[in-house]
């Protein structure tokens, strides 16, 4: 072990602030009866979401690396964690909401008192690569969780007739697009997968993959596009769909996408800046992923494979994306691309929108889990879920990169998904 340079020191310092600082900022539009909602099994209060990544630092930080570290709380421990039975047995995610009591002042004070610790360890440790690792995965993780914050928070402003307001933002005017073109690209062994830098582990090990020759579409599913979909009946067609897919459409008696809403002749969306005109340029969000694949079998298309897309991506950067991609730009909602743009690829691959590959959520060949508790990170989630590449509106920029692989079950549609289109050659 080394001591750490001072430069190291000031960065791994302000970074922590920074990312831990950022979940208290897209609380500050919060009133304090927002904070406690839970609108379905699935999605979290924001209060959970602000305990829970605390707990995170706290279980595999300072209670291993922090010597005679006492626990801030010891019923945290029951009442903050998610899904790690190694740490014990978490309580029952469907009733988070039910807790009124820690209060969120109280959450906070946890909150500082953590990062007044795991600071004070940062100051004081020497240089080493697990407590190091386990501080960065934990931001990663709060920046997922801070993503999470927003699309829960969608959700459960979505239930209320109100439509409330989170943060006002400028709706951006609709703009000619022009018909959907297509990239082709050739086939072969393609490397896939994380090169260097941080990354999960589901992202490795880098292997080879073969790709036959495809087409990418060079940019996303408009909502207008969709639109189309809908007044040709696509969600009366069982043929474009997959069999569970159709099930779903028939027990929830879906029309639309989660948020559209037909009042007279007019379409509307709800975002978090309100109730709004559907805007028929932005990319299409909040879709299943068996829309996305009933969509893409109505349009004589597919879904691409993560791979495809990863090697479509690989000649592009998160940090050239056009800044009102992410969640930086606050807009918290997809725009759509710059027309004048002058782009000879494909657009749009980071940000806006989730992209629903058809790709299984399964292991690379050679995946070791993280060792440890640290293993049921992503591991255990192999299992009936598809892969989703790109980022969101909601996604940090930094938080990207081009083997980054989110994954979610095919009915999910409170996150910020979308669909590009793939084609066979």
């Amino acid at each position: 072990m080394t001591a750490q340079s001072a430069e190291a020191l000031t960065h791994r310092l302000d970074r922590y602030r920074a990312v831990r600082g950022q979940s208290e900022y897209l609380c500050e539009p919060l009133e304090i009866e927002d904070f406690g909602l839970q609108s379905m099994d699935d999605a979290s209060p924001i209060k959970w979401h602000l305990a829970h990544t605390t707990w995170f630092f706290e279980t595999f930080v300072l209670k291993p690396y922090m010597h005679g570290y006492k626990a801030f709380r010891a019923e945290y421990e029951y009442l903050f964690n998610s899904y790690y039975n190694g740490v014990g047995q978490p309580f029952p995610r469907p009733h988070r909401g039910d807790l009124s009591r820690p209060t969120v002042a109280e959450v906070f004070a946890y909150r500082a008192a953590i990062d007044e610790a795991v600071l004070a360890l940062i100051v004081a440790a020497r240089d080493n690569s697990d407590w190091l690792m386990r501080i960065e995965l934990g931001l990663h993780h709060e920046q997922q969780h801070q993503e999470l914050m927003l699309t829960d928070l969608k959700h459960h402003f979505a239930q209320n007739p109100l439509y409330p307001v989170y943060r006002a933002t400028d709706l951006v005017d609709d703009r000619e697009l022009g018909p959907m073109g297509y990239l082709s690209v050739d086939g072969g062994i393609v490397a896939v997968g994380a090169t260097s830098g941080f990354c999960f582990d589901n992202e490795l090990p880098r292997h080879e993959a073969l790709l036959h020759p495809f087409q990418m579409a060079d940019r996303l599913v408009t909502n207008g596009e969709f639109l189309e979909f809908i007044r040709d009946g696509g969600y009366r067609l069982p043929n474009l769909w997959l069999s569970d897919g159709w099930a779903i459409v028939q027990q929830e008696q879906w029309q639309h996408p989660r948020y559209w809403r037909k009042q007279d002749s007019e379409w509307f969306e709800f975002r978090l800046s309100g109730q709004r005109p559907l805007q028929m340029s932005a990319p299409v969000v909040h879709l299943s992923a068996h829309e996305a694949f009933a969509y893409a079998a109505w349009a004589g298309a597919r879904l691409p494979t993560e791979f495809e897309w990863e090697k479509v991506a690989s000649n592009a950067e998160p940090l050239a994306a056009p800044d009102n991609c992410f969640v930086e730009s606050e807009s918290y909602h997809p725009n759509g691309v710059d027309s004048s743009a002058e782009d000879q690829g494909c657009r749009e691959l980071f940000g806006q929108v989730w992209q629903w590959t058809s790709s299984s959520y399964a292991a690379y060949p050679g995946y070791k889990t993280m060792p440890g508790t640290l293993g049921e990170y992503n591991g255990k989630f192999m299992s009936s879920q598809l892969v989703l590449r790109g980022g969101s509106i909601a996604t940090p920029r930094e938080h990207l990169r081009v083997s980054y692989r989110n994954f979610f079950y095919p009915p999910d549609r409170w996150q910020f998904s979308g669909l590009r289109l793939a084609k066979d050659v």
